[in-house]
């Protein structure tokens, strides 16, 4: 199914063609956007304005001529406006035709991918032995989206959590387990005990240079195969899963695979060999690194820096001194098997931004070695508290995700507890957890990912704004109002019964709103930017209400009722799919 922007830009191409002829570009296809102002029209194009500079025309007198070429278009009126915008206004009836799909269409219009891909998405990777901290909920809750979007899109998805489950750490944790740790303790709360063994073996290692080498001797048994510390290292590891499923859970939030660093360590010794021996890798000051080939010009080459004027090398090292691998190792192996075995056509990594550095040199090492695939680095800003630092506790300890879950769940319950006191027991406990991790959801995802953003109670769990409380409630208004119509069922409106009419201004502009879900959700996944799908559910909203207020439903008649009725029941599906796609829940009251 084209979607209405999408017939009208095809049919602008063909205008602009007609006008242009060869000076236009082989590939060339024209945009049409919202339009910032609905006086105006629903969707606008500048097109005519930027091709006359090409064409050296006057952009007025161009867009005049494409508009004359477009001649009466079946899906809108077409209007000049300013120094050379076309605007299109959408007819009634092509929104009639719009809805009454949409209506037919479990998908809501949305159309599948063309070309359906396998995308390996990686997110989240808590490490081993460390509760989950609010620096995860942007890689945690992003990744989810995406891998919730490209799914309902057409693609094949594996989600894999690639953990941080081997390092330098276990040294230390190692040496705590075997002589600090309280069994008990462990068992009840396995990954709190962990850390706090952790961080008293690093701070004795400040004090005792003599520990930090028996750590060290520790994690060189670990690593060469010494059965007792392997199998302290697979109870941390089974301890800290278990402690995070508790979370993903949830956060109804999944993995198909959990291939942490470990996973791959037999593979790192030959990948170094075979980089050396390509030529791509060598040996320096000891180390065995990844310098730059020439490929780029130096301002896009990941593997230098301009320093006081001058480029100068910033490789990738793979291999230390003294025989240890590092990240970048880890990452081209997990490239490698990622291609291999899952036959990915792409990876994505939701990781925060200031790893781009790194993601760039592990993508052009790839180039290198003549890997092919979508690769891209899903970038993301902090969180920080409201006096702009990042987001800890009042001793200056990391939040924990589990306390900011738990403090969301609370902080709901006092609201539906307010609002809804002769709500039974367990319908309001659920309408809380509903509640306090959707607003925690929203919150993450209404933001733009590469920006920082202040973490905000009172603002997240408002009934009014840019929340998920208060699209949860539309969701809960708009179901109302249909319990009270006296339909039992609206797949009537599947009939050949069902007729939408439109004819004052407030359903116009909620039908125009109905009709870009079908816009948004692929754009969404295009840009890997959720922020679009969560500003657009909230303008539905809007238009929603700004709809009820002025045109009554119930109290309308026949032909009118039945037509702002399905109205009704298409907002609440939009919403509700919607927002599963933010792996949101919508509620029947709260």
């Amino acid at each position: 199914m084209i979607t209405l922007p999408g017939q009208i830009a095809k049919k602008l191409t063909k205008a602009l063609r007609d006008e242009l002829g060869d000076a236009l570009p082989r590939d060339f296809c024209a945009t049409v956007t919202v339009s910032q102002d609905l006086r105006y029209g629903d969707y606008q194009s500048n097109e005519a304005m930027v091709l006359a500079k090409v064409a050296r025309r006057n952009p007025r007198e161009l867009a005049q001529a494409v508009v004359a070429k477009l001649g009466d278009m079946t899906e809108a009126e077409v209007s000049l406006a300013g120094p050379g915008f076309i605007n299109f206004r959408i007819k009634s009836e092509k929104y009639v035709e719009c809805l009454m799909d949409m209506l037919r269409d479990e998908r809501l219009g949305v159309p599948l991918v063309e070309c359906p891909q396998k995308i390996v998405i990686d997110f989240s990777a808590p490490n081993v032995a460390k509760p989950m901290h609010v620096g995860h909920i942007r890689s945690t809750i992003i990744g989810d989206t995406l891998a919730r979007l490209a799914r309902f899109m057409g693609h094949t998805v594996i989600t894999d959590n690639h953990i941080g489950d081997w390092g330098t750490q276990f040294g230390m944790i190692l040496w705590g387990w075997k002589n600090l740790v309280d069994q008990a303790a462990l068992e009840q709360h396995p990954i709190e005990v962990l850390l706090t063994t952790y961080k008293e073996v690093n701070k004795r290692c400040k004090e005792q240079p003599e520990l930090l080498e028996a750590c060290k001797s520790e994690l060189v048994r670990l690593q060469s195969g010494d059965p007792d510390n392997l199998a302290i290292w697979k109870r941390c590891i089974e301890v800290t899963k278990t402690g995070l499923k508790k979370i993903y859970d949830q956060l109804d939030i999944h993995f198909d695979y959990w291939l942490g660093e470990s996973f791959y360590n037999d593979a790192l010794a030959p990948l170094v060999k075979d980089l050396m021996a390509r030529g791509i890798a060598r040996e320096s000051e000891g180390a065995v690194c990844v310098f730059s080939d020439g490929f780029h010009a130096p301002q896009d080459d990941p593997f230098l820096v301009n320093k006081d004027g001058e480029w100068q090398p910033v490789p990738a090292i793979i291999r230390k001194a003294d025989g240890g691998f590092l990240y970048a190792t880890t990452d081209l192996a997990t490239l490698d098997y990622r291609i291999r075995e899952f036959q990915a056509d792409s990876i994505w990594y939701v990781v925060g931004a200031p790893q781009e550095k790194h993601f760039k040199q592990i993508f052009d090492i790839a180039r290198m070695r003549d890997i092919t695939g979508d690769f891209r680095h899903v970038a993301f800003g902090s969180i920080l508290g409201k006096d702009r630092r990042p987001f800890k506790t009042r001793d200056g300890e990391t939040v924990s995700l589990q306390d900011v879950i738990d403090e969301a769940i609370e902080r709901a319950a006092r609201v539906v507890q307010e609002k809804s006191p002769d709500m039974p027991t367990d319908e309001k406990d659920a309408v809380a957890e509903a509640v306090g991790i959707g607003a925690i959801k929203f919150a993450e995802l209404s933001q733009n990912r590469l920006s920082d953003y202040i973490f905000d109670w009172d603002k997240m769990l408002s009934l009014s704004g840019d929340t998920a409380p208060y699209l949860q409630n539309s969701y809960v208004r708009v179901r109302a109002i249909e319990r009270k119509s006296g339909i039992p069922d609206f797949s009537v409106f599947l009939s050949d019964r069902a007729c939408i009419r439109l004819s004052e201004d407030r359903e116009i502009n909620l039908a125009h709103a109905l009709c870009r879900f079908a816009e948004v959700v692929p754009a969404t996944l295009d840009d890997c930017r959720p922020n679009l799908l969560t500003a657009y559910l909230y303008d539905l909203a809007r238009a929603f209400h700004s709809f009820y207020e002025a045109c009554p439903v119930l109290r309308s008649e026949d032909s009118v009722r039945f037509s702002r009725l399905a109205l009704c029941e298409l907002t609440a599906r939009v919403l509700k799919l919607g927002m599963s796609l933010l792996g949101i829940r919508m509620l029947e009251r709260m």
